[in-house]
């Protein structure tokens, strides 16, 4: 199911699609109704996660492994970073997350070493492979599941679910608050744009271009900048040919590609792209990738980066 691609930080963040699509209509549920926040550390408590597993929790975690660089964005924007001891490859930030020991690569994790390592908690992700993760819970170990975040709100209901894991509800929801302020501070400044402009997002460079559409998080992200996104008539993420780009003529191109010299460069020499009047402005953009492309705490910074990249006049 985990079709691995040219580009290595592609091939992740496809997989977080992938994985998020693995759920059914019953594993999208109320997160906000499905947790039991009423204790204290002196007491067991129990929180449901997105398998509809309800977990016991005779004290707070004091070791946590995070399958997924957006869950541990969020452990460390709660406070508890300093309580994980696995993550994986891709966990970049915050800076002290590049300590931490790697359990998984872009597909699979170390269960053996997971295990040895005897976690209180695994936070992991919802995958095809439904007995994945038995060999964790047969050596006796919780395994908390969250469905992989497609929208704003799954990034809320994940940051309420492992708040109420970690004990610190009402950080979590402080958190959340921070977040959708941030965003509407965003849209204040672009809520007067009467035309929004047309932008193509690239996330992966020739020979094999794939852009965002509909039903991904980074159309959310576009659509709160008040930008339109020239494939939202797309579904999910597509494979694009340069004709079709050429045919919507962008107003805006912005790139998440980070593993090519100039990825900004590469697309302005283009063969035929030269009618496009993103490249007659060179209105050619790179905005960064982990944060445009991780559903995590740092969407408000995603929403930001991308209006004050398409609208820089209204953010001086």
């Amino acid at each position: 199911m985990k079709k691995v691609f040219n580009f290595q930080w592609l091939s992740v963040l496809l997989l977080a699609l992938v994985l998020a699509g693995c759920g059914t209509a019953e594993d999208t549920k109320n997160k906000d109704a499905s947790q039991d926040t009423q204790h204290s550390e002196k007491t067991s408590y129990k929180v449901t996660d997105d398998r509809g597993v309800e977990i016991e929790f005779k004290e707070v975690p004091k070791t946590v492994v995070s399958l997924q660089p957006s869950n541990t964005e969020i452990l460390f924007a709660l406070g508890v970073g300093d309580k994980i001891v696995g993550a994986t490859e891709y966990d970049t930030y915050p800076e002290e997350a590049q300590k931490i020991e790697r359990v998984s690569d872009t597909t699979n994790f170390n269960s053996e070493r997971i295990i040895a390592l005897k976690p209180d908690v695994v936070i992991a992700y919802t995958i095809g492979d439904k007995d994945a993760l038995k060999p964790l819970e047969d050596a006796g170990i919780k395994v908390f599941v969250i469905q992989s975040a497609t929208t704003f709100d799954d990034v809320y209901g994940d940051i309420e679910q492992i708040a109420a894991v970690m004990d610190v509800a009402d950080i979590g929801n402080k958190l959340n608050e921070e977040i959708k302020a941030k965003i509407a501070e965003v849209q204040t400044k672009v809520k007067d744009v009467k035309t929004p402009k047309n932008v193509y997002l690239e996330v992966s460079p020739k020979p094999d271009i794939y852009t965002a559409g509909s039903s991904t998080f980074q159309q959310e992200i576009l659509d709160a900048a008040n930008v339109n996104n020239v494939f939202s008539d797309l579904n999910s993420w597509a494979k694009v040919n340069e004709e079709d780009v050429i045919a919507k003529n962008p107003d805006v191109i912005l790139t998440t590609v980070n593993d090519t010299e100039d990825p900004i460069g590469e697309i302005l020499e283009r063969d035929g792209w030269n009618t496009v009047t993103a490249i007659q402005n060179k209105a050619v953009l790179s905005i960064d990738t982990d944060i445009s492309n991780r559903p995590g705490p740092r969407i408000g910074e995603a929403v930001e980066l991308v209006a004050k990249a398409v609208y820089p006049e209204l953010f001086k």
